[in-house]
């Protein structure tokens, strides 16, 4: 084709008023109809894919072969090469369909059956991203498509591919226009404030009605210039602390008018994250007086809790408040939604009657100020005095763990003991917040779970409090590094593979190692933004094994909380796009108490993920639930024998048996075993004889840094050579 018909062509398709629109399917039928009048070909059709591309559907289609009716499959999940081949490359361009392996998995189906012997497969992309394909398809044998008819094909695809993004902007205005319309009619406040500049972006005219403030003195207004920091400045401070966490924060305040008058107001605040990255708080609220006043009313007349007869936590807290002096005793009742879960509520209700029954005719109660159920499964109570409080205590937990029969079940109660001095605590820290720190402590316990709070358990939670503080600033100060442990293949004698591990540099106390500050991470949420940042640094890093011919595997252990944050699936799929790893070389561990917490979640994204071709591991198998029977259920490729067992092995029957038990099982099922924590020769041995496949452990190396990492496999003499 000459290229003054080339240019005319897509001058054509550039100047239509289907793409001047936005109309891409009338832009995708002139495309196919122009290339068909001005390429040899039999037939020409385009696809969209699906936003997750399991799917694709036909836009267009033009060209002598269309009325028979053989169609390219819908799902791409059935051709997984070829969907691979279009995301990595820009085309496909196979003179022969029959002999050609990238399209092979549309062969027997499609091409043959159709009589198609040469296809030009071009992606259409927004921003890189794959979103559908102009195919064209020639009866005939080509033994090479030009170069003319593959570059004016890309080019047509790039004009598919801006009235597609034409569409989607449309779309987003229309969705705008309708958000903007909807909040203004609303009589619910809504606000948008920037969470980096802490600027107030958007108020709708609801909020001038409730509150008499005009919206043009809000908006651009700095968020500690509103009537929540005036009025109710700590409140405002620690919700804002907890949106910057990503946490939903809701809540009921009352507030004044100029005017004088009264209202209360409840909110529900909430962060997101716009495509561009930028970080804003959505503020909803509406006005509630008259509901407020109304239940306000109801619980002054209801002050005990409905199931158990005892006093409620707000009566609890008005009498806490005017306390200086005596002992809170607080019980909590350890795995009760578990139990809850497991034998139904009724039973669960019948169990906190009992433990209420138990606790009300304790004979040291005689002299208890109040006694109350202050939250689903704890209860406090407010002490004058207590003469003995550590042989009290021991007695109390007694009572309460005797067992309950509770339908035909006989039931084990497990309660948690905290013991606070009021005046010792008065004035600075809340009686319940003490207790609640003590509990916490008393559940890690062995034996009674009983625990006084004292000043070692503050400065604890102190320093506890300081290393999650100190943990927002880690990751923008770039204070973590991947540490790599080798993992050895009994079998051949070869390091395979490596297990990232994390460190942190900590600018006052040095290296850290993940137990020290790993479980404050989970519990304030930081562990998603640490386990976001190890995945990305651990794939980054086996890309650059794999550029350099390093046939490695690289584990990344995953937390609960990151594996079912729900995002866990679209950013390995980024990352394997990104770094273009191998398949199965990136595996993922997981713990098999962590996997049970939720058996259905957790079986569709494991399945998810192994379909992205990413391996699976149960990290420290053996010790948490008796999960054999989901084995089969869960894609999983790998088990990591637990270092407890390993540990043993030489002196312990009972290890030997359970590791001999995990092995045989493992390879009747075909699943890889790797043993963690091994440290001498004669483990290694037994291990080996065993049948384990791969092991790691001090035996070989620590953890390394990754320049010492790559020296210690040349020194191994293995044959993956890395090049720095």
């Amino acid at each position: 084709m000459k290229r003054r018909q080339h240019q005319h062509l897509l001058e054509s398709l550039v100047h239509s008023t289907a793409k001047q629109q936005g109309d891409f399917t009338k832009t995708a039928e002139l495309t196919i109809e122009l290339l068909c009048q001005n390429v040899t070909v039999s037939l020409a059709s385009v696809w969209t894919f699906s936003s997750d591309q399991q799917t694709q559907s036909l836009e267009a289609q033009f060209g002598s072969m269309m009325l028979q009716d053989i169609h390219r499959p819908k799902r791409l999940q059935d051709c997984p090469r070829y969907l691979h081949e279009l995301q990595t490359h820009r085309y496909i361009d196979a003179g022969n369909t029959v002999i050609d392996p990238r399209l092979s998995e549309l062969a027997n189906d499609y091409f043959i059956p159709l009589q198609i012997h040469s296809s030009l497969e071009v992606g259409i992309r927004i921003n890189g991203h794959l979103e559908g394909v102009l195919c064209l398809e020639r009866a005939q044998v080509t033994s090479h498509w030009h170069d003319s008819e593959i570059h004016l094909a890309c080019q047509m695809a790039d004009q598919l591919a801006l009235t597609l993004a034409i569409k989607h902007s449309y779309e987003k205005e229309e969705s705008l226009s309708l958000f903007r319309c909807a909040a203004e009619q609303s009589k619910q406040i809504s606000m948008l404030v920037n969470l980096h500049t802490e600027k107030v972006e958007y108020v709708n005219q609801a909020h001038s009605d409730i509150t008499g403030i005009p919206r043009e003195q809000i908006i651009g207004a700095n968020l500690r210039e509103l009537s929540f920091f005036k009025q109710h400045g700590e409140l405002a401070e620690q919700s804002l602390a907890q949106i910057f966490k990503g946490e939903i924060v809701n809540g009921e305040v009352q507030f004044q008018r100029a005017d004088g008058s009264h209202y209360w107001i409840q909110y529900v605040l909430s962060q997101f994250i716009t495509e561009r990255g930028n970080h804003y708080a959505l503020v909803s609220s509406v006005e509630n007086t008259g509901e407020h006043n109304y239940r306000s009313e109801l619980e002054r007349l209801a002050w005990r809790c409905g199931l158990t007869g005892l006093y409620n936590r707000t009566h609890f807290n008005r009498v806490l408040e005017r306390t200086t002096q005596g002992v809170l005793l607080f019980v909590d009742l350890l795995g009760f939604k578990r139990f809850n879960d497991t034998y139904g509520h009724d039973n669960g209700d019948s169990l906190l009657i009992e433990i209420a029954h138990r606790i009300r005719h304790f004979p040291e109660f005689n002299k208890a100020i109040e006694i109350a159920r202050v939250g689903s499964d704890e209860f406090a109570v407010l002490l004058t005095e207590s003469n003995d409080l550590d042989y009290f205590s021991h007695r109390l937990y007694q009572h309460l763990s005797m067992p309950i029969l509770i339908g035909r079940e006989q039931i084990e109660p497990k309660p948690a003991l905290a013991i606070v001095d009021i005046a010792s605590v008065v004035g600075t820290f809340s009686p319940l917040t003490c207790a609640d720190i003590a509990v916490q402590y008393a559940k890690k316990k062995k034996g009674n779970a009983i625990q006084v709070f004292n000043n070692a358990l503050l400065n604890e939670f102190k320093e506890d409090a300081q290393i999650e503080r100190d943990l927002h600033s880690a990751i923008s100060g770039r204070q973590f590094e991947l540490y790599y442990q080798p993992l050895r293949d009994l079998e051949q004698n070869t390091y395979i593979g490596a297990e990232a591990l994390i460190r942190w540099h900590h600018p006052k106390r040095g290296v850290l190692f993940p137990a020290s500050f790993i479980n404050i991470a989970e519990q304030s949420g930081v562990i998603n933004a640490i386990g976001s940042w190890v995945l990305e640094a651990a794939c980054r890093q086996l890309n650059l094994w794999q550029h350099h011919n390093a046939d490695m595997t690289m584990h990344v252990n995953v937390s609960a909380r990151q594996f079912f944050s729900g995002n866990l699936f679209e950013q390995v799929w980024q990352l394997l796009i990104r770094y273009r790893l191998k398949p199965k070389t990136l595996i993922l561990e997981i713990t098999e108490t962590e996997l049970m917490g939720d058996v259905r979640h957790a079986t569709l994204l494991c399945q998810e993920l192994a379909e992205l071709g990413v391996g699976l591991a149960i990290d420290d198998f053996g010790t948490g639930y008796s999960s054999m029977r989901y084995l089969k259920q869960f894609p999983i490729s790998k088990l990591k024998i637990d270092r407890s067992f390993v540990s043993d092995l030489t002196v312990s029957r009972e290890s030997r048996e359970i590791v001999s038990a995990i092995i045989a099982m493992a390879n009747a099922l075909n699943i890889s075993l790797t043993a963690e924590g091994v440290e001498t020769v004669e483990q290694e041995a037994f291990l080996a004889k065993k049948g384990c496949h791969q092991a790691q452990g001090y035996l070989y190396s620590p953890a390394l840094r990754e320049p010492e990492f790559a020296q210690f496999l040349l020194l191994a003499q293995n044959p993956v050579l890395i090049a720095h």
